[in-house]
């Protein structure tokens, strides 16, 4: 077993609607259901003590104390069984004595008990549809007798045994009051019930055969040997003033023995009496309690009379009235009066009435209270204290003082002090409460009401209200353990709030259902948040965001809480496990054992745990949790536990439930030893109080010492006149009292001789009246011997007459048999020619004959059983009536009279009687028709709502598979750029060789123009040589031409010839130049073709020039042209390599494009293939939010377009096309790729042609060639 106890010390609550719910047990301690216990109170010491409920029980349903005060019978229901649990009160602490829960009759659950006189007998009411009453002899668990009280369902509300015959039992209920008396090992009924039948709520013996019954219309009659004697009707007057007045109203005396009951019509003066009275209500008699003076009686909400017997008549006069005070603290004052009294309990010397209200209230009185307010009602007080009416919704303690804050749902705000037992604060108001928390401190509480939530302060008489936030219906409020901040949950968000400026410093969203349980670890730091999402959460404060999570969408979570050190959650919920969170992980989950945890809470220390279930009952088990089912199991409150919480010291723990009790326990380690924590500090003794409040008091003070000083002077000053008076009066009664002495021991002498003569004289008579009485004695037994043979021979003709009568009476049964039977045959005749003429009726005519038979055999038994009952009771008279001698005859002729009367007025009564069945049961058939109408609708709403749980879940589950998809389609595309940014990696080194190349290739080109211009510069040299060569020429020319010029007339000549020949050269030249410049002007066409321009080239050269030329201008240049060779062939080899690696990159670069387009290829196909399933299942979701008109018929573009927003994803919602224009814009989006593609490799191809560049054009080079090409040739 487990290590850890649990003690119960002190509840705060009370069960009102268990029948018979308060008692004395002796003179200061009565006994009460509070939760699963029956708890036995000290009034005086205030201590408590508790008798706890069987294990595994549903709740109890009805007490009942033995009359000796030594026996306590408690009804209950275990495990779906009923059970009566009997406990012996005198032994300490109270132990079982008998269990009865073996039973051979068919009960359903025990509704109201009673112990026989002597305590060895016990009555116990069945629920319907059984009804039946057992009469037991509980010490051997033997059924003495059992019988069926009701056949028609009527509810039965009491049972109860005469307080001086063990063989007498009264019921009453809705429509009966019945006296039975136990004969012969049965119960039979002694008692007719004459008149209308009443709903009879209450009775009470106020003597051996007398019974006083109330009604559901404020009516109380008295019944004497089961004939009624005296009625009384109560009345609630409306209030003129400011309060109600109860007035009995009405009062009928029956002094007769045998009332008439010719004619069932109320009488003239009832008839004025009720129809004077019709405006007013009628209370209902909820509960009767007798004592030696009379009777109490509760009449209407927040009202009791008491009533006295007349001393001279029969019957009783209402004596007093006692109220329900009006509650100050409510925010209705006139509610607080408007509740029922259910129960009524005098104390054993009748000195206090006790009084248990539908509202879970216990009020008391003392009776010498009601004697001396005569003029004005008297006023019940509390008790205890106030308790709260309803569910329990809040709970909250604190640290620096020992103060318990609860709020429910009867709109109360209640504080209380678990040292001193006590209520410390009390206020109601107009919203309904759902949640509380407690400052550390003790001096604030948050408040979470159905409009709004609210701060407030812990005055020292009051609780109000200093700050509001417009958060709704907050069913979970905290503050942090430092009291700096306090946390607030508004649906499925948490909003936090600090204590200093009253702000919002924090809203965490993250829930999808509603919060249940918020809780801060020890630092403040973290939240930890659980809901019915599934979803438990860690919030971080300091960033607003979650840290750890833990999700599970098939478990509602209803609390939870986190271990000190802040490392392991524990979370319970609807799936019946206690589960240990660590890193957003579930460690383990240990089983619930068939119940559903509601709360759970760990100890400061964390060495203890707490459980609280479903069925109202606490489990206590040690941390860390064991592997088997090892805790102990108590039993608490009547309900489920709603909240739960360990003081701060882990001294005691409390609980509340939907029962509206409050219970303390006493929290034991497994040696039996409280846990003790060294407190630093005590308990705070401080209060708040407003100044206006102290301004107020002190302003009260003063006048009321005023007040003492005038009336202290005024006392003593009367005080002075009394004394004054008193001594004269002293003076006067002394004298007079001597004189009276001194007469009186006269007259005392005078007495005392006459006493002697007396004497004497007495002695002489009494001598001689006993000789007179010996010879009447003599004369009287003679003369009564002759009486008794005459009233022997009387009795033997009244025998006679009776048989006679007997004879007559079986004769007009056999005649009414007869007459029935005959009656019968002429029915049946009529229905067999209906038959025959009406072959369609056929069926409904038959179910009329069966259900006419089915009457008459009721009328026809309950006849009879009203024959053999009305003989049983002429019988029983007769047997009476012989005893008397005189009045006999007349009474057996009176008695014959009035039961002729009667059996005519019954066999009338009979006939309305099964008229209003007849009517009754045509009006039932409606109900049930209408019962089935309704009941077939409940079932259809019912359908309708699974079926649109169904659609809600199917649509979720599609929404959660969607979501996946795009999860995937979002991983796809993360896959796919990561792919891009690789070859975006493996592109970027090749455009950088490239890069590098075109760098290499401009270089070159810079290297080329250099060689151009070394090529000009050798031209122009050329060009200068070959002035030159002609300047020499023309020198020598000159220097031939001198020696003609000598000679006369050949110079002359020679002279002419010289100038002729050189006009013709440079003519010839002039042409050349011409020629020249056009074929070169022609080969300039050809320069973006090479190789034409090439071959141009050449046939120029070859035309122009010749070959002794070149081999001049060789032998200049020999040393030029082989540097020329040789920077050309250093050329030539690095463009080859270039162009080789040019081509491999090409051929790389074409193979991953093609890679890469049959990828893209594959995964639009893809996308495509996923964009038609989505469209296919929008398409579908589309379909059956029409089909269940949940959404307005829309286009399936619209609802492709708002779906992903309602998933609330973090992508961009996509709009989507139709399937033609989607193939066209991939067609086109294909088309650019391959011009885009063709456009690298025309790049490429040009790079290793070595075409122009980037708009750079090489003429250099070509011209480079065909110079070098003219040079070597």
């Amino acid at each position: 077993m487990s290590a850890v106890v649990a003690q119960t010390l002190h509840v705060f609550g009370l069960r009102s609607h268990v029948a018979n719910n308060i008692f004395y047990f002796d003179e200061q301690i009565i006994i009460f259901p509070s939760g699963n216990h029956c708890v036995k109170y000290n009034v005086d010491q205030k201590w408590q003590k508790f008798i706890p409920g069987s294990d595994k029980s549903q709740g109890m349903l009805a007490l009942s104390i033995s009359p000796n005060r030594r026996y306590l019978a408690i009804s209950e229901t275990v495990q779906e069984k009923p059970a009566i649990t009997i406990y012996e009160l005198s032994s300490i602490p109270c132990r079982k004595r008998k269990v009865l829960n073996n039973f051979d009759f068919q009960v359903q659950k025990f509704i109201s008990m009673a112990f026989s006189p002597d305590s060895k007998y016990l009555l116990a009411q069945t629920s319907p549809p059984e009804s039946n009453l057992v009469y037991w002899l509980w010490e051997k668990q033997k059924v003495m007798a059992i019988v069926r009280i009701d056949t028609q369902n009527n509810p039965v509300y009491q049972v109860s045994f005469s307080p001086q015959d063990n063989t007498q039992v009264c019921v009453t209920g809705n429509g009966m009051f019945k006296l039975l008396r136990f004969t012969e090992g049965t119960l039979k009924q002694t008692n007719f019930q004459r008149g209308e039948p009443q709903n009879y709520l209450a009775h009470t013996w106020v003597a051996d055969d007398k019974i006083v019954v109330g009604t559901d219309t404020g009516k109380l009659f008295l019944f004497e040997s089961g004939d009624q004697r005296w009625e009384t009707s109560i009345m609630v007057k409306e209030p003129t003033h400011d309060s109600k007045s109860l007035d009995v109203i009405q009062e009928s005396e029956s002094l007769i023995e045998f009332p008439p009951v010719s004619s069932p019509l109320p009488s003239y003066e009832q008839m004025v009496a009720t129809s004077s009275h019709s405006q007013l209500s009628m209370p209902q008699v909820f509960a009767i309690a007798a004592y030696s003076k009379g009777f109490a009686c509760s009449a209407g909400p927040g009202r009791v009379l008491l009533f006295e017997k007349m001393e001279e008549k029969d019957f009783y006069r209402e004596s007093r009235e006692i109220r329900i005070p009006v509650d100050p603290q409510s925010n209705d004052p006139s509610q607080s009066d408007k509740q029922d009294v259910l129960c009524l309990c005098f104390s054993p010397s009748e000195e206090t009435l006790v009084a248990s209200t539908s509202k879970n209230q216990l009020y008391s009185i003392t009776m010498s209270l009601t004697e001396i307010s005569k003029g004005e009602p008297a006023h019940f007080e509390y008790l205890m204290y106030p308790l709260h009416s309803a569910p329990v919704t809040g709970l909250a303690t604190c640290i620096r003082k020992p103060l318990i804050a609860t709020c429910s749902l009867d709109r109360s705000i209640r504080i209380w002090n678990y040292e001193t037992n006590t209520l410390e604060l009390f206020k109601e108001y107009q919203e309904e409460a759902y949640s509380i928390s407690l400052h550390p401190s003790g001096h604030f509480i948050v408040v979470g009401f159905a409009d709004k939530l609210r701060l407030m302060n812990l005055l020292i008489d009051d609780i109000r209200s200093f700050k509001e936030y417009s958060i709704r219906g907050c069913r979970e409020c905290s503050f942090s353990n430092g009291g700096h901040l306090f946390a607030a949950v508004n649906g499925n968000v948490i909003h936090v709030y600090t204590t200093t400026n009253l702000e919002n410093i924090s809203s965490l969203k993250g829930h999808t259902g509603k919060i249940r349980s918020i809780v801060w670890n020890a630092d403040d730091s973290k939240l930890i948040s659980g809901g019915t999402d599934g979803a438990v959460y860690e919030w971080n404060l300091s960033t607003g965001k979650r840290e750890t999570e833990c999700v599970l969408k098939s478990c509602s979570y209803n609390c939870v809480t986190v271990s000190p050190d802040a490392k392991i959650i524990f979370a319970v919920g609807s799936d019946h496990t206690l589960k240990e969170i660590a890193d957003s992980s579930i460690l383990r989950e240990m089983s619930a054992f068939d119940v559903t945890y509601t709360t759970i809470v760990i100890s400061h220390s964390g060495r203890m745990m707490f459980v609280g279930t479903s069925v109202g009952t606490i489990r206590a088990m040690k941390y860390p949790l064991p592997l088997q089912k090892e805790f102990n199991e108590y039993q608490a409150h009547a309900g489920p536990i709603t909240k739960m919480l360990l003081t701060f010291d882990d001294q005691f723990l409390l609980t509340a439930a939907e029962d509206g009790c409050l219970f303390t326990w006493k929290v034991f380690d497994k040696d039996g030893r409280g846990i003790k924590r060294e407190r630093e500090v005590g308990f705070a003794e401080e209060v708040l109080v407003t100044k206006t409040d102290m301004e107020e008091k002190a302003q009260v003070m003063l006048e009321l010492k005023t007040r003492v000083e005038e009336l202290k002077m005024e006392n003593e000053y009367q005080l002075r006149l009394k004394d004054m008076n008193y001594s004269e009066k002293i003076k006067e009664l002394t004298d007079k009292f001597i004189q009276e002495m001194e007469s009186l021991k006269t007259k005392n002498q005078v007495l005392r001789t006459e006493k002697e003569k007396q004497d004497v004289y007495h002695r002489e008579h009494i001598q001689d009246l006993l000789d007179k009485q010996s010879r009447e004695l003599q004369d009287l037994e003679c003369c009564n011997n002759q009486k008794l043979l005459l009233e022997y021979e009387k009795y033997q003709e009244l025998q006679l007459k009776s048989q006679r009568m007997q004879e007559e009476y079986e004769k007009q049964l056999r005649d009414n048999d007869e007459t029935k039977s005959q009656a019968l045959e002429e029915l049946t005749e009529f229905y067999e020619a209906k038959l025959q003429e009406k072959t369609t009726l056929l069926e409904e005519a038959q179910e009329d004959v069966r259900q006419q038979l089915r009457e008459f055999e009721e009328t026809k038994k309950q006849i009879e059983e009203d024959e053999d009952r009305e003989i049983q009771d002429i019988k029983t008279k007769y047997e009476k009536k012989l005893r008397d001698e005189k009045e006999s005859n007349l009474r057996l002729k009176g008695e014959t009279g009035i039961m002729r009367k009667k059996f005519s007025s019954l066999q009338k009564e009979i006939e309305e009687r099964t008229n209003d069945i007849e009517t009754l049961k045509g009006e039932q058939v409606k109900l049930q028709g209408v019962i089935k109408s309704l009941e077939k609708d409940i079932q259809g709403l019912k359908r309708e709502i699974q079926e649109r749980d169904e659609t809600i879940q199917d649509k979720e589950k599609r929404i959660y598979d969607l979501k996946k998809k795009n999860q995937e389609l979002g991983k796809f595309k993360f896959v796919l750029d990561y792919k891009i940014k690789e070859l975006k990696k493996q592109i970027e080194p090749r455009e950088n060789e490239i890069r590098v190349m075109k760098e290499q290739i401009q270089e070159m080109e810079a290297e080329l123009e250099n060689f151009h211009k070394q090529n000009t510069q050798l031209e122009l040299n050329i060009t200068e040589l070959w002035q030159k060569l002609r300047a020499t020429d023309q020198e020598m020319r000159r220097e031939r031409q001198k020696p003609c010029l000598l000679s006369g007339p050949c110079r002359f000549t020679s002279l002419n010839s010289s100038e002729t020949i050189k006009s013709l050269w440079e003519r010839d030249l002039e042409a050349l130049v011409k020629r020249f410049k056009t074929d070169l002007h022609n080969c300039v066409a050809y320069i973006q073709e090479p190789r034409l321009l090439k071959e141009k080239i050449r046939g120029l050269f070859e035309k122009y020039v010749q070959r002794a030329d070149m081999v001049e201008i060789a032998g200049l240049n020999t040393d030029l042209q082989q540097e020329y060779a040789r920077q050309r062939e250093h050329l030539e080899r690095n463009l080859a390599t270039l162009k080789k690696k040019v081509v491999k990159e090409g051929e790389l670069h074409r193979t991953d494009y093609v890679r890469i387009m049959q990828e893209n290829v594959s995964l639009i196909k893809e996308i495509n293939e996923l964009r038609r399933e989505l469209k296919f299942t929008r398409s579908q979701v589309y379909d059956l939010e029409a089909a269940l008109k949940l959404t307005k018929k829309v286009r399936p573009q619209e609802v492709s377009e708002t779906e992903p927003s309602r998933d609330m994803l973090s992508t961009a919602p996509t709009t989507r096309l139709n399937e033609q224009e989607e193939t066209g814009r991939i067609i086109e989006m294909q088309r650019l790729e391959i011009q885009r593609l063709r456009d690298q490799i025309q790049e490429q191809e040009q790079i290793t042609g070595f075409h122009t560049l980037a708009g750079v054009r090489l003429p250099s080079l070509s011209n480079s060639e065909v110079d070098l090409e003219v040079k070597t040739n």
